[in-house]
C-alpha cells in the first residue's frame, strides 16, 4: 500500500514511534506511629508546614510524617503522643522517631530555648526586681509567685522557671536579657539562637511558652535544644533541683515558701539526667526529659501528648527504655551540629542572579551579639534599629554589672 502511495507521487505518513510509558514513582510507604486511640480532644491549630522541597534537617529518613525506626528493631511503646523523638545527647544519633519535623505548639517546653539563650548573658547574682509587665498572665497561668516591686536574684529567676514552670519568672528573665529592648529583643535572639542551632522547625513569640499564633516547633527542634542546654553545667543545676526555698519579699511574703521540681523523671527513673514538662489547651501535653544508662545518655522528646496512657514524663520514660534497649549503632538520622549548620549556611547551593542588589546576611556566632545580627539581617531594617538597641543595652548592661560588682 505505501509502495503504491509512493508510486502516484503522494506523501508517505511518517511512521512516529510510540514513545515507551514513563515509569512513574511509587509514592513513599508511610508507617504509621503507633497511637493509643484517644477521645475526642480540641483541634490543634495550623502551623505553617515545612517546605516539601528543602533538605530534610538530620536525614531525610526524618522527612517522614509517620514512624522512623532502624529495620529490625522491637517496636516502639504505643503513646498518645502526636510526636516524637529519641536520641543520643553524645553522639547526636537520632535512634527513632515520629513526625520528627512536624510542627506544634510548644507550651513551656519553649522555656529551653529561652535558657540556652538567655543563660550566657546573665549575670546569675544580678537582682531584678519584678514589675506589673512580668505578671500580665492569663488566668490560670503557670506562674511561681512574683510579687511587684519584689527583688529576685536571676539564679532565683532561673529555678522558679524550670521547677515550677513560671511564666512570671520567664517574662522577667527575658525582660531583662533583653536590656533596653526588652521581651522583643530576647525573643529576636531567642529566634537567632534556634536557627543557630539547626532548629529550623521553631518559631518563638513569647518566651514562656503560652499559646500564640505562629508560636511552633517540632520533636527533632526540641532534641537539638535540649542537647545544647544539658551541655551546660549551670543548666544542669538549675533544672536538677528538687526543690528550693523562694526568698520572703517582707512585708507582704515575710517568710517565703517552698517550690518543688515538677518533672518527676527525676526522682522516679534511675539515672534521670531532668527534663521539662508542658501542658497548654492548644499544644496538649509537652516533654522532654533525659538520663543515663550504660554509658549512654539519651534525650526524649514529645509533643501531643493525652495524660492516658500516662503523663507525659512517663511515656517519655517509656521511649527511654525502648532506646537504652536499642544497639548503640541504631540511627535513622542524627542531630545537626552548630558547625554543621554554618557551613551548610556558608556554602548555599547555586542560586540564579537576583534582579535587585544582593544583601549580605553575616553567619551566625556563639554570642547574643552574633544572633541579633543574624535577626536584622534577615528581619530587615525595623529589627536592625532593635537590635542597635539591644547592642547598647548590652553595652550599658556590661556597665551596670562592674557597678553592681564594685558595689557588692
Amino acid at each position: 500500500m505505501l509502495a503504491a502511495i509512493a508510486g502516484a507521487g503522494l506523501a508517505v505518513p511518517a511512521v512516529v514511534p510510540v514513545p515507551p510509558p514513563v515509569p512513574v514513582a511509587e509514592p513513599a510507604v508511610v508507617v504509621s506511629c503507633p497511637y493509643l486511640s484517644l477521645p475526642a480532644i480540641p483541634p490543634t491549630p495550623a502551623t505553617p508546614p515545612r517546605d516539601p522541597a528543602a533538605p530534610v534537617p538530620g536525614g531525610a529518613q526524618l522527612g517522614t510524617p509517620g514512624l522512623a525506626v532502624p529495620p529490625g528493631v522491637p517496636a516502639p511503646p504505643a503513646l498518645s503522643a502526636v510526636s516524637w523523638v529519641v536520641a543520643d545527647l553524645d553522639t547526636g544519633a537520632v535512634l527513632g522517631a515520629c513526625a520528627a519535623h512536624l510542627r506544634r505548639r510548644p507550651a513551656s517546653v519553649q522555656k529551653l530555648l529561652l535558657a540556652e539563650t538567655a543563660l550566657p548573658e546573665l549575670d546569675p547574682d544580678l537582682v531584678v526586681e519584678a514589675t506589673a509587665e512580668d505578671l500580665a498572665l492569663p488566668a490560670h497561668s503557670s506562674a511561681v509567685g512574683l510579687l511587684v516591686g519584689g527583688r529576685y536574684p536571676v539564679s532565683t529567676l532561673w529555678y522558679g522557671l524550670l521547677l515550677e514552670s513560671g511564666n512570671d519568672a520567664a517574662n522577667a528573665l527575658a525582660r531583662v536579657a533583653g536590656g533596653d529592648g526588652g521581651v522583643p529583643a530576647t525573643l529576636a535572639a531567642m529566634n537567632a539562637e534556634a536557627q543557630r542551632l539547626g532548629a529550623t522547625d521553631t518559631h518563638a513569640v513569647t518566651p514562656s511558652g503560652l499559646d500564640a499564633p505562629d508560636q511552633y516547633t517540632s520533636a527533632y527542634d526540641l532534641a537539638l535544644i535540649a542537647r545544647a542546654d544539658f551541655a551546660r553545667t549551670d543548666f544542669v543545676r538549675y533544672d536538677t533541683a528538687l526543690r528550693i526555698q523562694w526568698p520572703a519579699q517582707p512585708p507582704r511574703d515575710p517568710r517565703g515558701f517552698q517550690i518543688q521540681n515538677e518533672n518527676k523523671l527525676l526522682v522516679s527513673y534511675p539515672g534521670a539526667l531532668g527534663g521539662k514538662t508542658g501542658f497548654t489547651d492548644q499544644a496538649r501535653h509537652t516533654y522532654v526529659g533525659a538520663a543515663q544508662r550504660g554509658g549512654r545518655r539519651l534525650v526524649v522528646t514529645l509533643m501531643g501528648a493525652e495524660t492516658v496512657p500516662a503523663r507525659g514524663w512517663q511515656q517519655g520514660a517509656k521511649l527511654l527504655d525502648w532506646g537504652f534497649g536499642l544497639p548503640a549503632t541504631a540511627s535513622v538520622g542524627h542531630l545537626v551540629t552548630p558547625a554543621e549548620v554554618s557551613q551548610q549556611r556558608d556554602s548555599p547551593a547555586p542560586r540564579p542572579a537576583a534582579t535587585g542588589p544582593a544583601r549580605a546576611v553575616p553567619a551566625a556566632t556563639g554570642t547574643a551579639g552574633g544572633r541579633l545580627r543574624l535577626a536584622a539581617a534577615a528581619g530587615g531594617a525595623g529589627t536592625a534599629l532593635l537590635v542597635f538597641a539591644v547592642a547598647v543595652a548590652t553595652v550599658r548592661r556590661g556597665r551596670r554589672r562592674r557597678a553592681l560588682r564594685r558595689a557588692r
